[in-house]
């Protein structure tokens, strides 16, 4: 009876605990998110304030400043921006030439370098990807020298998730296409894997786009034209080609190939675009390890500081101030290394914290930063990444993206299964989530790496609450501090990370890929 007063006393001081620890997390969020800081887009006023606070919460909690100017590393980036009134695009067949209307019918994606007219045939070529693992090349045999790539996003359904969306990556794919000749792209989403409807995610479109200013770290070299087709409207590009849309998507949902074929049309653009230059920074903090020789080896915790900053309202809000995505992330790397203090952690590897900017501009942050990493780069053996994992309900499932990827697979099965969590990999492949964080940029350097989401069980009512927030809230001004969150689940969440980059840190061996991971190949020295 005794033991079993004190083992319920101690479980009830543990669940208190971990209800002031989801108080703790959230309340660096209403900091973060908060309306001054005018959603935190990157290079912005905003974004700098952000990111004092965060190297000032890495600061209080011991860490050493591992950046090349104390916490941070500054990153340029030139921006570009389109003057949409004097910008124009069009469809030309047989000499007629019919308007297209910006944000209505396509959106131009405005990149550093496109050219300001464009007048080039276009050629539907199905899912536009070229996996030579799988032997498929979707422009064999076509003539695209000189003409604009039309594609459907997707792929086909025997390929594995995490191989299709590294072919579906934006440099992946342009290496491709531009080894065809082809001088520019037309993407038109599948509307089953579109996270934002088509009417909200055209707001974006005047949005200033960034990369970084850095010719080594440019994907898109010689890319001259690019245009996103509102899936709604693109019947008005497959007029007389002798295929519609609904056979395309059909086609597609069933799995089957899509065929190749001229449009029969011109894309006729003229770009007016606006440059400037910008700067930004990442945020590093560090807890040198305890290990003689292991601390010399870096475990790399990362979330994204920037959000989208101010654009066009929604329901009379302009803010959008990425309370989930991912001031959510950033405040769990807060907590994790308040956790390790309070707890006096001493890993045997070292841990890095790295609060990385331009995630929404394409990664573009961490992807510097596993370039120019401020550690030896040989020596960072993990990436656990945290991007807006969505604490809506309570913690039952843990989807886990890179799961089967590399040994950190079994790591992390090991802290759901300690945590009472089941385990759930990438449900929803089409969406290419494994390339579409920041864990993308470490794996594309060689290092093993894992993204995390809440996970759910088909047909339930988590499944509709997480539909419904990407719905509504991503990327929108509602993705703000007056929404449900469960910060409780979060913390729960918090201590699992934790003690997955402590299994990682106290290994005999660092991670590595297992022998049937494609990713293997980045892997230094891996030949």
């Amino acid at each position: 009876m005794r033991w079993s007063i004190a083992f319920l006393a101690v479980s009830l001081l543990s669940a208190a605990d971990v209800v002031q620890e989801g108080k703790r997390w959230w309340s660096h969020i209403q900091v973060l998110a908060d309306d001054k800081m005018e959603g935190r887009n990157t290079g912005s006023a905003g974004h700098r304030k952000a990111a004092r606070y965060v190297a000032g919460e890495f600061e209080r909690n011991g860490l050493k400043a591992a950046g090349t100017s104390g916490y941070f590393q500054p990153v340029k980036f030139n921006v570009t921006g389109i003057a949409e009134d004097s910008s124009s695009l069009a469809i030309v067949r047989k000499g007629r030439e019919t308007p297209l209307k910006l944000g209505d019918d396509a959106v131009i994606s405005v990149r550093y370098g496109l050219a300001e007219r464009v007048d080039a045939p276009a050629v539907f070529t199905g899912h536009g990807l070229v996996i030579p693992e799988k032997g498929i090349d979707d422009f064999a045999g076509l003539d695209l020298k000189g003409k604009i790539v039309v594609y459907l996003t997707g792929g086909p359904p025997s390929v594995p998730s995490a191989l299709k969306a590294h072919y579906s990556s934006r440099g992946e794919r342009w290496k491709a296409i531009q080894k065809t000749g082809a001088i520019g792209i037309a993407e038109i989403p599948n509307p089953k894997s579109m996270d934002i409807p088509w009417g909200r995610a055209t707001l974006a479109r005047l949005n200033p786009t960034m990369s970084v200013a850095d010719e080594k770290l440019e994907e898109i070299h010689g890319m001259q034209f690019s245009v996103r087709i509102n899936p709604d409207h693109a019947e008005k590009i497959l007029t007389g080609s002798g295929h519609t849309f609904s056979e395309l998507l059909a086609l597609a949902d069933a799995g089957k190939p899509l065929p190749k074929f001229p449009l029969n049309l011109n894309f006729r653009a003229r770009v007016v675009i606006k440059t400037s230059q910008v700067e930004s920074q990442n945020v590093i903090g560090l807890l040198p390890g305890s290990d003689a020789k292991l601390k010399d080896e870096y475990v790399v915790f990362t979330a994204h500081l920037d959000h989208v900053g101010i654009g066009q309202p929604i329901n009379g809000d302009r803010i959008y101030n990425g309370a989930m995505d991912d001031a959510s992330g950033v405040a769990s790397l807060i907590e994790i290394a308040t956790m390790v203090k309070e707890q006096k952690i001493t890993p045997k590897r070292s841990l890095l914290f790295v609060a990385v900017t331009g995630e929404e501009k394409g990664l573009q942050g961490s992807r510097y930063f596993a370039n120019y990493p401020t550690v030896p780069r040989q020596n960072i053996v993990a990436d656990i990444n945290m991007d807006m994992f969505l604490p809506l309900f309570p913690l039952k499932y843990l989807e886990v993206q890179g799961l089967d990827e590399s040994t950190l697979g079994n790591d992390v099965r090991a802290a759901c299964e300690k945590a009472g969590v089941a385990v759930q990999a990438d449900k929803e492949p089409d969406r290419n989530l494994f390339i579409r964080s920041d864990q993308y940029s470490f794996i594309r350097e060689g290092v093993p790496a894992l993204a995390f989401k809440f996970g759910y069980e088909k047909g339930t009512p988590e499944e509709k609450v997480a539909k419904e927030w990407l719905k509504n809230r991503y990327h929108a001004p509602s993705d703000d501090l007056n929404q449900p969150v469960d910060a409780t689940a979060a913390a729960q969440f918090n201590r699992l990370i934790l003690d997955l980059g402590q299994r990682v840190a106290n290994a005999k061996d660092r991670p590595h890929w297992n022998s049937n991971s494609f990713f293997r190949r980045f892997a230094k020295g891996s030949g």
